[in-house]
């Protein structure tokens, strides 16, 4: 698995654009096939939005994956209409759930 910097715009019809960096982990990196990437958003973009997004990019694998993952930024998690901190570059990781004991 390779890392990778991709760019990819979600809506750029006069919407200022913002870099976000994603780190996957175990099976969403496995899905993904790679373990980061970068992806441009308008500012704005939502945690659906991107999921969706995502999912476009990645395929049906990734997003059964990706339905069950937490997206974590700035220590909070990232839910359906929270809205991606407007901060260049931030960094979004994408956590499947764990098991352990």
């Amino acid at each position: 698995m390779t890392d990778v910097n991709v760019e990819r715009v979600l809506d750029a019809a006069d919407i200022p654009l913002q870099t976000v960096r994603l780190r996957y982990f175990a099976a969403v990196a496995e899905a993904a096939g790679v373990r980061e990437e970068s992806v441009s958003v308008a500012s704005g973009t939502t945690a659906e939005q991107l999921r969706d997004l995502l999912t476009e990019s990645h395929g049906a694998e990734f997003a059964r994956v990706l339905g069950v993952s937490a997206l974590l930024a700035q220590g909070r998690r990232l839910d359906g209409a929270v809205v991606v901190p407007q901060t260049e570059g931030i960094q979004v990781d994408v956590l499947p759930p764990f098991a352990g004991g």
